[in-house]
């Protein structure tokens, strides 16, 4: 019964532990929203919008991208993004966690209507979307 009881105690606790810390791995950030490929590219045949390849080496680019900046440099190139920080900011890199780094940098400079792509350029050509 001894031995029951303090299983009990050390093992509740690590699952509480372990419960919580895979929450938070698993959260998506408030300041970035996501976007299929459909979507975007839907978005893109209906509006203009501001698209930024992050990815770093440089790689091939979904047509229609107004920028290249490295994921690791966005406070370098302040001077080309959009002066409006309310302007929706469309972020892309290979297979996405680029892009949420990005949008985490753009966030702690005062844009806040940040897009990511889900699955980044690997899930845009899945779809079957072209690149140039």
């Amino acid at each position: 019964m001894n031995f029951e009881i303090s299983v009990n105690r050390i093992l509740y606790p690590f699952m509480a532990f372990i419960f919580i810390m895979t929450g938070c791995m698993f959260q998506k950030p408030d300041y970035v929203k996501v976007i299929t490929a459909t979507e975007l590219n839907q978005l893109m045949k209906n509006q203009d919008i501001f698209l930024v390849d992050v990815h770093t080496p440089e790689q091939q680019h979904i047509k229609g991208t107004d920028l290249f900046i490295p994921y690791n440099e966005i406070d370098k190139y302040q001077n080309k993004l959009p002066k409006d920080k309310n302007t929706a900011i469309y972020l892309y890199c290979e297979a996405g966690p680029m892009g949420n780094a990005a949008a985490r940098s753009l966030y702690e400079l005062g844009y806040h209507n940040l897009t990511n792509l889900e699955g980044g350029e690997k899930a845009w050509r899945q779809a079957g979307f072209s690149l140039e």
